[in-house]
C-alpha cells in the first residue's frame, strides 16, 4: 500500500476548483492500492493536515477546528511533520513535540493556477526530493506562461492565434504605444493575463473603446497582459491527452456548445459544468465532440504534438478553436479541472484508472531523476588557492 498525498487549495484564483478536484482525487483513488492523505493549502500558503479535510463538508461550512499545520523537512524525503502537545508529567514539564503525519510515497498534485500549475510546488518538491505526478517544474511553468508556451509551439509548428505580450508597466508608462500596437493587431482581440485559468481575466474587446478596461483587469492579475486576435465564429474543440516523452494517447473530443465569444468561470464550473454525451442548456458539452475522421485526427495530432513540446508528462487538456482554416492550439493545461475524467470515460478509461496511470507515469518520471547525476566529484577545495594571500 503506498502513501499518496493530495494537495489541493492553494494561494491561486482558482482555489477553490481545486478544493473539488482534490475532494474527487481523494474519493476516486483506488483503494486498494494507495492511502490517500490530504494536505491542504491555504489561501495564505499554510499546508494543514487532517482527516476533516477529506470530507467536502468541511469546506462547505469553514470548519477547520480538527486541522493542524503539517511540513516536509530538507533531507527527510517523503516524511510530513506535524507538532502535538505533549502533555507534563511527575517528572517532565511537557509542551510541543514533532511527529509523523504521513511517510509519503508520492505526491499528487491536484492545484490549479499560480503556485501549484505552473512549476513552484513542483520546484519546492524536486528541491526536497520527493515523488510528484504530472509535469516537471520546467514544462509546468511553460505550459502556464501563455506567451512563452506559444513560443514554443510556434517554434515546432503548432498553429496558435497571432498576438503580442505587453508588461503591466508598459500599459502603465506607454498606454499610447501599446494601443497602437493593437491596433496594428487589428480588432476583435482577446485581452488575457498571461499566467491564469478558468478564463478569469480574459475579456474580448471588440473596439478600441473597451481596451483600457481589459487591459487593466488582466494586469491587475498578472504583470503580463497577452493580446490575441479573435477568431471568427470559431468551433471550441477540446482534448485530452496522457503520457510522456513522445508516448502519449489521446482522450474524446468535446465540444461546448450554446456558448458565445468567452466560456466564463461560471460557464465552466457552476450549475452542471462538465457532462458527458449530448446535453442542452447554458453549459452543454457534446463528448464526443460531432466531428468528422479528418478533423479528429488532425486535432488529436497537434494535442500530441503541444503535449510533447513541452515536455509534458501526466494528463492534460488542450483546447483548440477551429477556423476555416483549420484548428489552432488556444492553450495546454497541464492539470484541467477535475483531471479531466469525463474526456477518459467515453474511450474506457474510468476515474479510477486515469488516476492509476497518472501516478504511474509520476512514478516513471521520478525513476529518471533518480537515474540522473546530480554532483560531480571534482576535490576543488584542495587544488584551489582562493583565500590565500597574494
Amino acid at each position: 500500500m503506498k502513501t499518496i498525498a493530495v494537495f489541493f487549495g492553494g494561494r491561486s484564483v482558482e482555489h477553490e476548483v481545486s478544493v473539488i478536484t482534490g475532494m474527487q482525487v481523494i474519493e476516486n483513488l483506488d483503494k486498494s492500492k494507495y492511502e490517500a492523505v490530504p494536505v491542504y493549502i491555504t489561501k495564505d500558503g499554510k499546508f494543514l493536515g487532517g482527516e476533516s479535510l477529506s470530507n467536502f463538508k468541511t469546506f462547505k461550512e469553514g470548519n477547520f477546528d480538527d486541522a493542524y499545520e503539517v511540513y516536509f523537512k530538507a533531507g527527510r524525503g517523503g516524511k510530513l511533520y506535524r507538532q502535538v502537545e505533549e502533555k507534563g508529567g511527575l517528572f517532565s514539564k511537557g509542551g510541543m513535540k514533532e511527529e509523523v503525519y504521513a511517510d509519503v510515497d508520492m505526491v499528487f498534485v491536484a492545484l490549479h493556477g499560480t503556485f501549484g500549475e505552473d512549476g513552484s510546488i513542483q520546484g519546492y518538491f524536486d528541491t526536497m526530493d520527493i515523488p510528484y505526478i504530472g509535469c516537471s517544474t520546467l514544462s509546468a511553468a511553460v505550459g502556464m506562461d501563455k506567451k512563452i508556451m506559444k513560443d514554443v509551439f510556434r517554434a515546432h509548428d503548432i498553429p496558435v492565434m497571432e498576438g503580442k505580450c505587453f508588461y503591466r508597466r508598459q500599459w502603465r508608462e506607454e498606454k499610447d504605444n501599446v494601443k497602437k500596437a493593437i491596433t496594428e493587431l487589428g480588432y476583435p482581440v482577446f485581452v488575457k493575463p498571461v499566467n491564469l485559468g478558468s478564463s478569469i481575466g480574459i475579456t474580448k474587446v471588440k473596439e478600441a473603446a473597451e481596451l483600457d478596461d481589459a487591459m487593466d483587469l488582466a494586469a491587475s492579475y498578472d504583470r503580463k497582459i497577452l493580446v490575441e486576435k479573435a477568431a471568427e465564429n470559431p468551433r471550441e474543440i477540446n482534448c485530452a491527452v496522457m503520457g510522456y516523452a513522445g508516448d502519449v494517447i489521446a482522450s474524446a473530443l468535446e465540444e461546448p456548445v450554446g456558448w458565445k465569444d468567452l466560456l466564463s468561470f461560471d460557464d465552466k464550473y457552476v450549475g452542471g459544468g462538465k457532462k458527458t454525451g449530448p446535453s442542452k442548456g447554458k453549459n452543454a458539452r457534446n463528448c464526443p465532440a460531432d466531428v468528422d475522421e479528418d478533423l479528429k485526427k488532425k486535432i488529436e495530432d497537434l494535442a500530441k504534438d503541444a503535449f510533447t513540446a513541452i515536455d509534458a508528462c501526466g494528463a492534460a487538456r488542450i483546447d483548440f478553436l477551429v477556423t476555416e482554416a483549420g484548428p489552432v492550439v488556444n492553450e495546454i493545461n497541464t492539470l484541467p479541472g477535475s483531471m479531466g475524467f469525463y474526456l477518459w470515460e467515453p474511450v474506457g478509461i474510468p476515474f479510477a484508472e486515469l488516476l492509476n496511470r497518472v501516478i504511474e507515469l509520476g512514478e516513471i518520471r521520478a525513476k529518471e531523476r533518480k537515474d540522473t547525476t546530480y554532483s560531480y566529484e571534482s576535490n576543488l577545495f584542495t587544488k584551489t588557492t582562493y583565500g590565500s594571500k597574494l
